[in-house]
């Protein structure tokens, strides 16, 4: 994502493989180091490590810095919805990036299950 100001003077990337010739908003995950920008598409899969003019450790001020121009951000799409609705930002990329499915739980056969276990699968449980 991007704002509209930053593509006044940069072209939209057309696949993951563009993003090491624009400015990204890089965002750090504690001792982990710097988030590689995960992509899908089909079958296809990458994590592209980019760079740019900021290293944040905060989501908020990444979609800020985007917001203002400084550069492509990555981020979950509920986190910017209110900008892209704005017009704000701009998405890119949307075909190698599908939607979140959710997330999964694997445990033990029910045979085996503690009742704290049981509890929480059962206020999961949608």
């Amino acid at each position: 994502m991007a704002s509209p100001r930053y593509f006044e003077s940069h072209s939209k990337p057309k696949s993951p493989h563009d993003l090491p010739s624009h400015r990204c908003i890089n965002v750090r995950h504690g001792a982990v180091g710097l988030y590689r920008w995960e992509f899908d598409r089909d079958t296809q899969s990458l994590a592209v490590a980019v760079n740019g003019p900021l290293i944040l450790d905060d989501a908020e001020l990444a979609i800020r810095a985007a917001i203002d121009g400084v550069g492509l951000a990555f981020t979950l799409e509920e986190q910017v919805a209110p900008h892209l609705a704005s017009g704000a930002l701009v998405r890119v990329l949307e075909e190698w990036c599908p939607p979140f499915v959710g997330y999964f739980l694997y445990y033990p056969s029910r045979r085996q299950q503690p009742p704290a276990l049981s509890a929480l699968i059962k206020t999961l449980r949608l």
